[in-house]
């Protein structure tokens, strides 16, 4: 008697601690969207003023070295539209380069310069390890105190919340997004994501991983 009781014990917290996490989740995620959706354009025409740097926040842009990754491609896109409508001055590509054979600020330097925009606008932050890592860094190494980030609408909501969290006067511009497979997949991280940042905001008061000495734009 005393076991069943002990397991049912056991069951309903572990049934409590389900809900509890189901629910923290669905209102992290709520919480970010609403919180950030008035901050971000969909559209070039929308943007009613020009941005000194545009923050783009870091992908890969090949799977298996041979198949091209369409987040990267788009965000790309996206900023050579930027660019040539007059709307960003200078990129700052923020990126993950901890290994010697991976670089995503490279990645993306090659490929903006494969689209137009000059070298001497782009600069590059190779410990963007995380969303956060690359916005505190743009302010704290970078000295930006106002961007535009670049990514598709699911990243630059939790990255504008993040940003704006931090002291930045954050924007955000929509690269197209990604249908199929690859984007419920991304979904399904994006929903634990939020729940992280919302914890590393309000609770946990997370650092990045590196700052270092100041980098003038």
């Amino acid at each position: 008697m005393k076991r069943l009781k002990k397991f049912r014990t056991i069951v309903e917290l572990g049934c409590l601690v389900l809900v509890v996490s189901f629910g923290f989740t669905i209102f992290s995620n709520d919480f970010i969207k609403t919180n950030s959706e008035e901050f971000i354009f969909n559209e070039v025409d929308q943007i009613d003023s020009t941005y000194e740097v545009a923050l783009v926040l870091g992908c890969k842009g090949t799977f298996d070295t041979k198949y091209t990754n369409p987040y990267f491609k788009y965000r790309m896109e996206a900023c050579a539209e930027l660019y040539k409508s007059g709307k960003v001055k200078k990129f700052l590509l923020s990126g993950d380069n901890s290994r010697v054979d991976y670089n995503e600020p490279e990645e993306m330097k090659k490929a903006l310069i494969k689209l137009g925009i000059p070298e001497h606008c782009i600069y590059l932050d190779y410990a963007g390890f995380r969303t956060l890592d690359s916005v505190v860094r743009a302010k704290e190494v970078f000295g930006q105190n106002k961007v535009l980030i670049v990514s598709q609408q699911f990243h630059n909501e939790r990255a504008v919340f993040l940003a704006q969290r931090k002291g930045i006067k954050a924007y955000a511009f929509n690269a197209q997004d990604v249908s199929g497979r690859l984007n419920k997949a991304t979904s399904f991280r994006e929903y634990l994501a939020r729940v992280k940042a919302v914890l590393d905001v309000y609770l946990l008061g997370t650092e990045p991983k590196f700052l270092g000495e100041k980098i003038e734009i």
